[in-house]
């Protein structure tokens, strides 16, 4: 299985439950993943993060590897999201629509995944409950969900990977 991490996986782990100067396994982890040909983030991911100027930007910009181009065949398959996003009913609110349609990283992690085949993406976000939809905000694993792309949390991603974060014995 082959990763690709939405920005919100770098941010919510380096904030919250692995931050880089705590865990830094986490990070050795990806890393490893990474070079195994496993883990991977898009540019657009890497443009997002580094609007930031903190740990996490240093971090990212060390690791530019990690960050694939966007798939060429991509944008061929863009269309086919738009016109789901801006047909589906009940309507997303056009604020929501504008977002994700703009070109921001989330729409592009779906393309590359659709185009390339082989993507599970990985994300924080949740889906919407059976039947209903987030309608103020287009969500990526409801994206996923209609079009049959593999989509998990992080922390399935390490259990599937084996992580283990294990404390040294030195002290």
């Amino acid at each position: 299985m082959v990763y690709l991490l939405d920005a919100n996986v770098f941010i919510e782990e380096k904030n919250r439950h692995y931050g880089l100067d705590f865990c830094p396994a986490f990070w050795d982890w990806l890393i490893k993943e990474n070079a195994a040909g496993k883990v991977f983030s898009l540019d657009k991911v890497y443009d997002e993060l580094m609007k930031g100027s903190d740990e996490l930007s240093l971090w990212v910009d060390a690791h530019k590897s990690l960050f694939l181009p966007v798939s060429p065949a991509a944008p061929s398959v863009a269309g086919r999201i738009s016109a789901w996003v801006i047909s589906r009913h009940p309507s997303y609110k056009p604020e929501a629509k504008d977002v994700f349609l703009q070109g921001n990283a989330d729409y592009w992690l779906i393309a590359h995944a659709i185009a390339e085949g082989n993507f599970t993406i990985v994300t924080h976000e949740i889906a919407s409950p059976a039947g209903s939809f987030a309608l103020k905000r287009v969500k990526i694993p409801d994206v996923c969900q209609y079009f049959s792309v593999p989509c998990i949390l992080p922390f399935e991603m390490l259990r599937v990977g084996k992580a283990q974060f294990v404390l040294s014995s030195s002290p």
